[in-house]
């Protein structure tokens, strides 16, 4: 069993729960008589398997026109809980800013569904690229003549995430002071959610980004693979993880909530003002069923779907 699915066992039952209502037959979409406008707000990172997932979707469901709007979760989520735009899924990079955020007062469940892990990507005029190595690249990035990239962690969880990498290869033996150095190099390159970072690396204005693998993969692009200690891909690995946080800006002016490293799970939710729940519903059947092959495809670690723990009721579709 891969490693960094065993530690998802305990809450697999629930899962199996889910999955049977999502099967129960009679509904009135098992026919395809779907229509209307489907708002789908969702991590930049998602921004290609949900296209492929979109188009798959309208194969069965053609009178459904689907609305997708890519931004950082962070961002995503305060659509909704700030300026009360309606929305029939909310797509999440992390799972635990639904469970914070929104859950009660905007949603009732949170369903887990893929993984994902911090790498370091680059292109092939970047600077240093056939020297950069897992033990070296904290050095190259600091380099004068090298410029790298992150994105907003206010906005984004890519760029909080970054962050905890930055400060869990310092807690493990990496040279002291390294995060508080890396984050005041190359600020001018912040950008709202982790893919406006790709044009100014495709452009050679960056030389690296903190970056999704799965982005990497997605739009080919080279990227340096990171230990499972400090890239937040295992599982096993939380009670490290959690060693370091990170503070960002929460749903109000002032507030701040505290994100403690993790290994990566995505989630997603229908928030309580959706216009069109019965699609939301389908859509999600679809992912968790057939489209889950298409969340692998675009370089993701698909999970078994299983609700969170901060989930209030599961969903009944």
């Amino acid at each position: 069993m891969n490693k960094r699915l065993r530690l998802l066992i305990p809450v697999l039952f629930a899962g199996l729960v889910l999955t049977q209502a999502c099967n129960r037959p009679g509904k009135p979409h098992d026919s395809g008589g779907l229509s209307g406008d489907l708002v789908i707000f969702h991590a930049g990172s998602l921004s290609i398997p949900f296209k492929m997932l979109a188009d798959s979707f309208r194969v069965l469901h053609p009178d459904v026109i689907i609305k997708s709007e890519s931004a950082g979760s962070l961002a995503s989520i305060r659509k909704i809980t700030d300026l009360n735009r309606p929305c029939d899924i909310l797509a999440s990079a992390d799972y635990i800013l639904v469970d914070k955020l929104m859950i009660p007062e905007h949603a009732d469940w949170n369903l887990l569904f893929a993984g994902n892990e911090m790498a370091i990507v680059y292109h092939e005029k970047s600077r240093y690229a056939a020297e950069i190595n897992p033990h070296n690249w904290h050095e190259i990035l600091m380099r004068p003549d090298v410029s790298y990239g992150r994105s907003d962690p206010d906005s984004d969880p890519c760029g909080y995430r970054a962050i905890l990498t930055m400060k869990l290869a310092e807690s493990g033996g990496l040279k002291p002071g390294l995060t508080r150095v890396m984050l005041e190099k190359d600020r001018k390159y912040i950008r709202p959610k982790e893919v406006d970072l790709l044009a100014l690396l495709e452009s050679g204005a960056l030389d690296y980004i903190f970056l999704y693998r799965s982005v990497a993969i997605q739009h080919k692009l080279p990227y340096l693979e990171l230990p499972d200690s400090i890239n937040l891909s295992d599982p096993e690995l939380n009670a490290f993880y959690s060693t370091v946080s990170v503070d960002v800006a929460g749903n109000r002016p002032g507030e701040s909530i505290t994100q403690k490293g993790e290994a990566m799970i995505y989630g997603l939710t229908i928030p309580k003002n959706s216009n069109n729940p019965e699609a939301a519903e389908a859509f999600i059947k679809f992912l968790t069923g057939p489209g889950m092959s298409l969340i692998e495809k675009a370089g993701q670690l698909a999970i078994k779907p299983a609700p969170s723990e901060g989930s209030v009721s599961l969903p009944t579709f």
